[in-house]
């Protein structure tokens, strides 16, 4: 029995670790370039679009993070403190915009700005709920991944049912394996789904 424990938090800690939440920028673009007129692009350019976007909003983040942490002492547990995450909220926003003043320097296509601004308006909500309420970054960042799959669907006109079922799918995973490792309550990571789903519809539309 102790075992089997053992493992259900296992396992929830790595899916926690995978669906990391900056992977939103990554996984729009991801989308885009497949259903878009950008997939006519020459890979190499939508290869060193989605290097660059996976520099400044996944591994840089995740690496100040993790450097913050350990200067700190802290258990990625004892991160998750609502106090303790305001620095870490801090580094990411400041990752995002560090990315999009790079995006404009090269005068890269809009869209692909519009999906970091989106993932940027979910960061910043979040970082302003967390002052109140702690709400679910993991779920937050999937929840935008939702929306932007509804606004690509519908500029682009192509048929996003499949997908959203997998997106589903990875949210109630996602949501279960955060309330599994006590980071977060059902109405925190409904909420982060939410939030998410609605920052990265409205972001991406009109910004």
């Amino acid at each position: 029995m102790i075992s089997r424990e053992k493992s259900i938090i296992y396992t929830a800690r790595v899916v926690s670790l995978i669906f990391t939440p900056f992977y939103l920028p990554l996984v729009g673009l991801v989308i885009m370039f497949l259903f878009s007129y950008m997939n006519l692009l020459p890979w190499e350019y939508r290869l060193m679009v989605l290097t660059l976007v996976y520099f400044f909003t996944i591994l840089l983040p995740t690496f100040l993070i993790h450097l913050y942490r350990r200067v700190q002492g802290w258990t990625r547990m004892e991160l998750g403190h609502k106090r303790r995450r305001i620095i870490p909220y801090v580094l990411s926003i400041v990752c995002y915009l560090m990315c999009l003043y790079v995006l404009e320097s090269l005068h890269i296509y809009h869209f692909v700005s519009s999906i970091v601004i989106g993932a940027l308006v979910v960061q910043v909500m979040c970082a302003f709920i967390n002052i109140w309420w702690k709400i679910s970054t993991h779920t937050a960042a999937i929840g935008g991944v939702a929306g932007a799959l509804f606004v690509f669907a519908d500029i682009f006109g192509f048929n996003p049912v499949w997908w959203f079922c997998l997106v589903f799918a990875v949210a109630g995973v996602l949501g279960s394996a955060r309330m599994i490792l006590r980071q977060h309550s059902l109405s925190q990571v409904v909420g982060g789904f939410g939030v998410g789903f609605v920052c990265a519809t409205l972001g991406i539309i009109f910004l």
